[in-house]
């Protein structure tokens, strides 16, 4: 595959650049069925309106978030509930964990922020505003910055996350202003778990506690997704998967969620480290293992809702593609010297060739020829460096995560990714680094990747896992590997004891 040009692209996304640009696309009305339960949400027969509502949301389509790129904006310091996996700091830079920002904006900074930054990054389609609290504890501050955006921006979707709580107040004003995208934290749909992963919460100017917090918190979020769904709103349920306290009775969730409408789930892992200084860091509580959390997406994705596996649970002022993180290229006291760059008909010619190269792509999957199934064929897991557009084009020592690609003889299938620490610092291998990297995909078959070192291939190979250097789509080469893996498997078989 040759390497996409980079022209017009201020990230390292690849990407081929068409000369006729794209019109441009505002999030509307699909015109889908809003009654109970169906908001089009089944896997495999999304309706072209739909399609082209989440076809440029990184969050919403696993493939957009291979090519399109989000932000956060910091506008929300308050919050009116307290969860135990939640430390909401201002100061922590180097964290990547949802309510943790460097620095918080005024609607008039953060307007100006978006400007700058949708004509340094193109392919930023999508603009949210999730915290440090919770956007509708700031609503004005919200909404005014949702209004000059919308004013200044018309391509950017507008996209809400919120736990619910003042949701029910704010449908007829998110729908008025064309927020299209709602995401809703749902961690139980039953009280007596809720009073174990929240302290308190503040409703009407009164704090309550205990159960009776969590039964109005939990009557708020079912209200909130009743009225989405009647408002023709795209929901996303965010779930934190909390071993011994949450994790069975999520398959509830799912269950609930889905019957009321909502669009798609993304079950994400506890983050508990004493050094966050959350409640659940301080006394222990531990987060699942990546097969425990794929085992849960499993059981959930057996429904008709769509599960979300590639989040990667942001910070309220992130930047770029998911899985990268600019936002320090763009500090307050950087980007208020910037002049706004923001030109639509440049992003459209950027956004057309996206479409170009994802039809290549796309191409280029249906011409890998599916291994004839007459008997069995076991599912493996293999490990991917990228740095975007569904292409393996990262050096192994480059990585800061593995995306995780489950193939079978007819399917490559994205089920999630491992954050690591980066192997090469400086042009040198850490020996240690590579030995806690290894230990991160043990249960992978192989790692594809643009390059390896000998060193890391020698030990990659000792532990069983096969290095596959490659320059090509994802599903190109994870096939290639698949069939020389069976190749592999029968000659073994057939090997005299």
């Amino acid at each position: 595959m040759t390497p996409p040009t980079q022209a017009l692209i201020a990230s390292p996304v690849e990407n081929k650049i068409a000369t006729t640009p794209a019109k441009s696309q505002k999030s509307g009305n699909c015109g889908c069925s809003s009654s109970k339960g169906s908001q089009t949400s089944n896997k495999s027969t999304l309706s072209e309106s739909m399609q082209e509502r989440i076809a440029k949301h990184p969050c919403y389509s696993e493939e957009a978030h291979h090519h399109y790129a989000r932000m956060h904006v910091a506008v929300a310091p308050a919050c009116n509930i307290q969860c135990n996996y939640c430390n909401r700091k201002y100061d922590c830079a180097n964290e990547s964990r949802p309510g943790v920002v460097s620095e918080l904006l005024t609607p008039e900074e953060a307007a100006h922020k978006v400007m700058v930054i949708g004509g340094k990054i193109p392919q930023m389609t999508v603009l949210g505003i999730a915290g440090p609290g919770d956007p509708l504890a700031n609503p004005e501050k919200t909404f005014r910055t949702f209004e000059l955006i919308a004013a200044e921006a018309p391509d950017i979707k507008l996209c809400l996350s919120t736990n619910g709580l003042m949701l029910p107040e704010y449908v007829d004003r998110i729908k008025k202003l064309n927020i299209d995208h709602v995401t809703i934290t749902i961690n139980m749909v039953d009280p007596e778990i809720g009073t174990k992963i929240y302290p308190w919460i503040r409703y009407n100017r009164k704090r309550y506690t205990g159960l009776e917090a969590s039964q109005i918190l939990h009557q708020r979020q079912m209200l909130s997704l009743d009225m989405l769904r009647e408002a023709d709103i795209l929901c996303k349920v965010n779930s934190v998967m909390i071993p011994g306290i949450n994790d069975e009775h999520l398959v509830e969730v799912d269950r609930v969620i889905r019957e009321k409408g909502a669009f798609l789930h993304n079950i994400m892992p506890l983050i508990s480290a004493p050094e966050h200084g959350t409640h659940f860091g301080l006394t222990g509580q531990r987060g699942p293992t990546p097969k425990e959390l794929k085992k849960l997406q499993d059981s959930c994705a057996d429904s008709n809702m769509k599960m979300m596996r590639h989040c990667r649970q942001c910070r309220a002022d992130a930047v770029g593609l998911l899985g990268e993180d600019r936002s320090q290229e763009f500090t307050k006291e950087k980007f208020m010297e910037m002049a706004p760059t923001y030109d639509l008909e440049t992003r459209q010619v950027v956004h057309a060739g996206i479409d170009l190269l994802q039809a290549e792509l796309k191409e280029k999957k249906a011409k890998v020829t599916n291994i004839q199934k007459t008997v069995a064929t076991p599912k493996i897991l293999v490990a991917v460096t990228t740095k975007g557009s569904g292409i393996v084009n990262q050096h192994f020592g480059h990585a800061k995560e593995f995306q995780i690609y489950e193939v079978d003889a007819t399917e490559v299938k994205f089920v999630g990714h491992r954050k690591i620490d980066q192997y090469c610092q400086s042009g040198y291998g850490e020996e240690a680094t590579l030995e806690e990297i290894i230990s991160s995909i043990a249960d992978c078959k192989a790692v594809l990747t643009a390059k390896v070192g000998n060193c890391p291939q020698e030990s990659l190979c000792k532990a069983g896992i096969e290095p596959v250097e490659a320059y090509d789509a994802i599903d190109t080469v994870a096939k290639e590997f698949y069939a020389k893996f069976l190749q592999k498997e029968a000659l073994l078989e057939q090997a005299p004891y």
